[in-house]
Parts: structure tokens; sequence; C-alpha cells
């Protein structure tokens, strides 16, 4: 049986660099908790972790963890840890108490009021959204977020702890670990099959997860699912909505509908429709949870400035375009394609994708091949393996092979500025949540600076 939180005072991340491990690894350090850690490698997250008072190890000598007191140390980890990496061993060995980061979130769901953004895409944005417009009115929130909020450059931010807005995580379950006050669901697009096995059992986890918010009445989703909570969408058919829909100088303004609240002239700076959903949800749920503060929140959405890697314009010179997104599903690349086609109706648009996981490029090779065939030329990468041993007759070529389009080909990771500099005058989206971001910020570098 774990402890809580008054009961700990060493705490060990093995995986401390990782977006998700990260965030929690900040706001242990804010409650004057020691932390420590492993990883791999040595992160910009690592080290902002380390600038703050945490101790990392990246080999496998285990000096910090052979000297943690078992009784008064916890051990968090994620399911992407097996249980013969040598860190983990040792812990299992020595009989540390070791849990899932996904049960201390839920422990913290518990503990107090609880904001939860679950959805196959788009929370990440939703999290640091909702995030932002809770802590730019001065609520007491902490903010764990699956990406780099642009506003406080940091996937962990706060200002209080008395409300948490969680990023709920549909991968190996581990929502079902929550028990939200508040959730939206902004869609649910089968992902992870490696996991759920069937798109039918995808979409049950995610009733699961609508079953466990503690008043049904504070949960709020995309129009086109059936959850029997209040509905979102860009047309007054659902319960919250936007209209007068219209775009001045790159960004949305609109009107926003909230039952008996209405508010005019609401202003979004990001491209996409999709983006202009995923404000309906952060609005949403801020509203629900303080209504007295609705114009305040609709204010402050104006200041919000985006999600690393989530159509980020990298690069805007006299020759080049280059927008960097970490869209690694149909449904996303799609909608970084539409972003492309309204903001960039007169340019030609470019995709360098770089798949990630042979189980997802398998389940989705039509569908993938289907919306790539859509930009006017594709460079492809070859998949990006993270947790997965390679699957037979799985490869980048295969997908490439199966698009539509004439002008597509499969390179190597250095052939990227060559590809992108003979691209001339049109729009450049280097896609993917592999490592392709790495390779973005080179192209950065290379392009700002030539």
């Amino acid at each position: 049986m774990s402890r809580n939180t008054t009961q700990i005072d060493q705490i060990y991340f093995l995986g401390i660099g990782g977006i998700g491990m990260s965030a929690l690894a900040f706001y242990y350090l804010e409650l004057g908790k020691k932390v420590f850690g492993y990883d791999k490698t040595k992160t910009d997250l690592c080290i902002s972790l380390e600038q703050n008072g945490a101790k990392i190890e990246y080999d496998y000598e285990l000096n910090l963890a052979k000297a943690l007191d078992k009784n008064s140390s916890r051990v968090i980890y994620t399911p992407a840890i097996k249980e013969d990496q040598p860190v983990f061993e040792f812990f299992l060995k020595n009989k540390f108490e070791c849990i899932k980061r996904a049960k201390v979130l839920g422990e913290i769901s518990r503990e107090k009021t609880s904001l939860a953004v679950a959805g196959t895409h788009g929370k990440t944005t939703i999290t640091c959204m909702l995030g932002h417009l809770l802590k730019d009115n001065n609520e007491p929130v902490t903010v764990f977020a699956g990406g780099i909020s642009e506003n406080y450059n940091s996937n962990y931010f706060a200002n209080g702890t008395e409300v948490f807005v969680l990023e709920a995580d549909e991968f190996d379950r581990s929502f079902l670990n929550l028990n939200p006050d508040y959730a939206v669901i902004s869609n649910v697009d089968a992902d992870h099959l490696d996991i759920y096995s069937s798109k039918e059992n995808f979409e049950k986890g995610f009733r699961d997860f609508a079953e466990l918010i503690k008043d049904k009445s504070n949960l709020y989703h995309n129009q086109t699912l059936d959850f029997n909570g209040k509905t979102i969408g860009l047309d007054n058919s659902a319960d919250v909505y936007a209209d007068h829909i219209k775009i001045e100088q790159g960004a949305y303004i609109f009107n926003f509908h909230f039952g008996d609240v209405k508010i005019e002239n609401v202003s979004l700076k990001m491209p996409g429709e999709h983006n202009l959903f995923n404000a309906l949800c952060a609005l949403s749920l801020a509203i629900a949870y303080k209504p007295e503060k609705s114009t305040g929140f609709a204010e402050s959405l104006s200041t919000f400035k985006g999600v690393k890697r989530r159509f980020n314009y990298i690069v805007e010179t006299a020759t080049h375009t280059i927008i960097d997104d970490y869209a690694h599903h149909p449904t996303e690349i799609k909608a970084v394609l539409s972003a492309i086609r309204q903001m960039h109706s007169d340019k030609k648009a470019m995709c360098v994708f770089q798949p990630h996981l042979y189980s997802r490029t398998r389940d989705f090779m039509e569908e993938f091949a289907e919306v790539l065939s859509k930009f006017d030329a594709v460079r492809v990468l070859d998949i990006y393996p993270a947790r997965e041993k390679p699957i037979e007759n799985i490869t980048s070529t295969r997908l490439l092979d199966t698009m539509t389009l004439a002008d597509k080909k499969l390179i190597a990771k250095e052939d990227i500025p060559l590809e992108i500099s003979e691209f001339k005058n049109g729009i450049v989206a280097l896609l993917g949540a592999g490592d392709i971001g790495v390779e973005a910020q080179k192209v950065k570098k290379q392009f700002n600076n030539a």
C-alpha cells in the first residue's frame, strides 16, 4: 500500500527527463522534497531540473539510488520502463516502494480539485491553454502538461496548489487512475492499438474514464461523441459553441456561447480550426470551474502563445517558411495541412514526416498514405521505433509506395536541409513524435543564420 506524500522525503524518478515525469519532479521540488532520478540522456529538462535542485544519474553505477533511505523514499516510474532495466531491477530487488506516475497523478486528482484534459489529439495544447487561463486570472493552479508551454517555457507551471490541471493520457490506460472534478474529452480517434488491441477497446477506455468524473454534469466533450456530457462544437447545435468566426491579421475572432454566457470578439492567435476547437475546450472547463471569471478567461486567451512543437513557425525568411509540429497520427497531420491551406492558401506545401512506432504505422498505413498524399511534396524518414522492435514488412518504403502523389522520396535525416533548401517559396512542415524535433532545431539554426 502506497503512503501519502507527507510520509515521503526522497523521491526517485526513473526516466526523469521525460515530458510527463519531469513535470511531476518539478512539482515535488516545489514542495521541498529531495528529488533524484535516472535518465539515459541529459535532456534540456534534466538540466533545468538540476538547476532547480534535483540530482540525476546517467549511468548504471546507481550511486544516488544506493544512497536512498528505503523507509522515506518513493520510486516513480512509467510504463516505458521494463523490470529488467538495471536501475528498476535494483529498486525491485531491494523492495523499495515503486509506483507508476499515473497512480501518483491519481492521488493528486483525489486530494484537491482537479481538471483533466483527455483526447487522442489536442490534449497538450488544451492543458497548457487551460492552465494559462487559470494562472493569468490568479487562480491557485498547478499545471502538469505533456509539452512545453510557450508562455512559461516549461511543462510545469504553478500559482498555488488548490486546483490541478492534469493531462489525462490514454496510453497504457493511465487516465483510468484519475478521479477528476471536471473533464473534457476533445476527440476519440483510435490509437495505441498495441495496448488496446481494437478500436472498440480504445473507445471503452474513454467511456471508463468518463465514469470516473466525480460529478458527471462537469463532463464536456466534442459534439461528435456520445458521453452524456455537455457538447462542444463550432456551430450552435452544440451546448458550448463559437459563431461569427472570422480571421483578422492571422488571428481568429469569434463569439463564444456557454449556456447563458455570451462573450463577443474573443481572440485566438493560433492557426487551424483544430486550435479554435481546443480553445473552446479550455474555455469550457475554466468557466465551468469558475463562472464568475468568464470574461477574464476569454481575455486571457488572446495572450496564449501556444506549445512548442505544435504548429511552431521556426523559420520565416524571404524564401522559406518552416513549421515544426508533433503530429504523428493521420488526424493530426490532416489538421496541420488544413491550417497550412487556410493560412497560406497561395503556397505549395511539403511535409517531412518521421513515422512514430512500427505498430502505429502498420495500424494506420492507408490513412497515413491518404493524408500525406494531399501535400504537394513528401519526404519520409525511417520509422522511429521508440519502445518497439521492427515488424516484418512495416517500413517507410512501404508507406511511401502506398502514397499516390508523384513528388515523394525516402530520405535520411542529414538530407533534410538540402531537401528544404530546394523547396523555395512554399511551406515546409516537419512532422513526427520521434527525434525529428531535434532535427527541426538544427534546421532552425541553419536557415535563420544563413
